[in-house]
């Protein structure tokens, strides 16, 4: 297939490709070969230039012995989206994402989340494993920076048991170590512009998506002003958040509290 404009979806496809490649200690020659192609279709595939078949990437999983980790990927991203409608463009955008900022008002951000905590938010398996496949991006070779900002309640908001709030906590402060995350909490206080969930998806482009949450689901908008609005508020609520190091004893705190 002519190569041609790279998407989010081909993109995301491609890192796929190459993180497991990788793991495998592969050259792309070395695919190349084992998948019957020219080493230029690897590169175009891992680059997102063309969108494979799903038979290519039966092939590649053959070829990497991968079982059918890229088959499924396939499925997921380049022919369709195991998330909901309404979230099926961001997912995308936060895949190919170099920054992502995020505010979470009612429950933990969804890449921060641990399965059982996930497991009581989610409605069936699907979106629960579709939520798990989204918090690989932190796992990839170079991750995006991610900047998240949780509102004081969602710490103090029981989700599942006790123990599994203790867990969330402490898979929290863990996720805050990373150099590619910057996590605080923002009192519980009122901050101007700010009235529910949303996250902002940046492209190494420039290019920017938002998504902001509403009772019966989401929206998306690349509107200038709709995200314009959004990055003001942030950075003003930012402002007044506890620092990362306030943030961490606040966890902790609540950790004591689930602990008891």
């Amino acid at each position: 297939m002519a190569a041609r404009k790279p998407t989010r979806q081909t993109i995301a496809f491609g890192q796929e490709v190459i993180r497991l490649r990788h793991e495998k200690g592969l050259s792309r020659l070395e695919l190349a070969e084992g998948a019957a192609v020219s080493r230029s279709y690897i590169a175009q595939v891992e680059n997102g230039t063309t969108r494979c078949r799903r038979d290519f990437a039966l092939r590649l999983d053959d070829a990497l012995r991968t079982g059918t980790a890229l088959t499924d990927t396939w499925d997921d991203i380049l022919k369709s989206s195991a998330h909901p409608k309404f979230f099926a463009d961001y997912s995308e955008a936060e895949a190919t994402a170099d920054l992502l900022r995020m505010h979470a008002e009612t429950f933990i951000v969804g890449l921060f989340q641990i399965k059982e905590y996930a497991h009581v938010l989610l409605p069936s398996p699907d979106a629960l494993e579709s939520r798990m496949k989204r918090q690989q991006i932190l796992e990839r070779e170079a991750p995006p920076r991610v900047i998240a900002v949780l509102a004081e309640v969602v710490l103090n908001r029981l989700v599942g048991t006790p123990e599994v709030m203790f867990r969330q906590c402490e898979h929290l402060l863990e996720v805050s170590e990373r150099e590619n995350v910057t996590l605080q909490i923002a009192p519980t206080a009122y901050y101007r512009g700010i009235s529910g969930t949303f996250s902002i998806a940046t492209q190494p482009t420039g290019e920017e998506l938002l998504y902001q949450e509403i009772s019966t689901g989401g929206f998306t908008s690349q509107e200038a002003s709709d995200i314009l609005h959004c990055v003001g508020a942030f950075a003003e609520m930012q402002a007044r958040c506890l620092s990362v190091s306030d943030s961490r004893d606040l966890i902790r705190r609540a950790m004591d509290r689930w602990r008891l």
